[in-house]
């Protein structure tokens, strides 16, 4: 009888959260928008970047082909023989009309390197508006103009974006897009749809320069594992709202093999529990085709078979294609199995690093608007 019962609600809650996801996903689905004005913005888009990764010029070019005229972008680097700096250098030949600024700066802020890249940015920012946004992001041309938007208001802390996986052509890097377009992406959906704003993503974070300096500044993150969230919790915590934007963004997802792949989403797993531990331990209802096969299995019954069906139906909705859909039962399977393995550990890789997903909370060091000597890093306004 108990797992009769068990059976049934797992069926009918995971069935219930995968209609849910498909109808949201399916709302959020593009949509014929008109563009967005054309002007000028005047915004510092700060850049941190690593290593030239395999779309590095494409990502960073779309930024230079805005709607919108006034705007400047500020990439840097920590180590003066990074790749990326020919990158930029390119981008600053190929796109003379664009405020390109490429600074080369080895100082380190904190246990977080990309905060640290980002307290060196902050100092060559010249706009009060900042839009931090990650490396691997690409945006649409009228991106500028529709995020900067909303912070018109006061009472808007930050604006950020949702985003879509675009997978190098490889089996693992498609099953991670799906790991962002079905369970991440519909997982905010339904939180935002619910009344929650507590989130916020390094795919994009725009908001004013008074809002930085009110939480602290880029210093106040230097010992954060999840500096994108935390960035918009201290907003809120001033008594600012969130906005989500419309403007989808895309990402790169490039791991080719599974154990990057695991890794990779092992880090976001973690980070995620040290955040929300106690909506993390029922996450497991989200985990559509495992919870499924579970629940028939305890309570095979004609309805219970009949309500796990419309969940497998909305589950493959919500994988958008076909191919998609038939690597659905994997994903889940395996999301499921990193899942179980994220419930304990402490400890995440990024790129070459360990860090703790228990954040240290340690005084600035740097402030983060601070000018920079010239002896301790290197600015470029054009190429050598």
């Amino acid at each position: 009888m108990a797992a009769t019962l068990l059976g049934s609600a797992l069926t009918c809650v995971s069935a219930g959260y995968a209609v849910a996801a498909a109808v949201l996903t399916r709302r959020a689905g593009p949509h014929a928008q008109a563009p967005a004005a054309a002007g000028e913005v005047r915004a510092s888009v700060l850049k941190p970047l690593c290593g030239a990764e395999p779309r590095l010029y494409d990502n960073l070019a779309t930024l230079c082909r805005q709607s919108v005229t006034g705007y400047q972008i500020v990439c840097g680097v920590r180590d003066p023989d990074d790749p990326a700096i020919a990158v930029v250098r390119r981008l600053q030949q190929d796109f003379p009309d664009t405020d390109i600024t490429l600074v080369i700066d080895p100082r380190v802020h904190g246990s977080n390197l990309k905060v640290s890249n980002l307290i060196n940015l902050a100092a060559h920012a010249r706009h009060d508006l900042l839009v931090v946004a990650d490396s691997d992001i690409a945006v649409p041309p009228d991106y500028l103009a529709r995020v900067a938007a909303p912070l018109a208001d006061p009472g808007v802390g930050i604006v950020t974006c949702l985003y879509r996986g675009r997978p190098v052509d490889a089996f693992w890097a498609k099953l991670g897009a799906q790991f962002i377009d079905d369970w991440f992406a519909p997982s905010v959906r339904i939180a935002y749809a619910g009344g929650s704003r507590r989130f916020a993503f390094g795919a994009t974070i725009a908001l004013r320069r008074d809002t930085l300096t009110q939480i602290g500044g880029f210093a106040s993150l230097s010992d954060r594992l999840a500096d994108d969230f935390w960035l918009g919790e201290l907003t809120r915590q001033a008594g600012l709202r969130t906005v989500l934007s419309d403007v989808v963004v895309t990402t790169d997802v490039t791991e080719t093999r599974l154990p990057e792949l695991w890794t990779h989403e092992l880090r976001w797993l973690r980070t995620i529990r040290s955040l929300n531990p106690a909506g993390f331990a029922f996450t497991f209802i989200t985990f559509t085709w495992p919870m499924l096969l579970a629940g028939v299995a305890l309570s095979p019954t004609p309805v219970i078979f009949a309500t796990a069906l419309v969940g497998v139906l909305a589950r493959c909705a919500t994988a958008g294609t076909i191919a998609a859909a038939l690597r659905a039962p994997l994903r889940d399977i395996v999301l499921f199995a990193e899942w179980l393995q994220a419930l304990t550990g402490t400890r995440v890789q990024w790129r070459e690093h360990v860090m703790s997903v228990r954040d240290a909370q340690s005084a600035a060091r740097t402030h983060p608007l601070s000018p920079i000597s010239s002896s301790n890093g290197i600015t470029e306004k054009r190429p050598l």
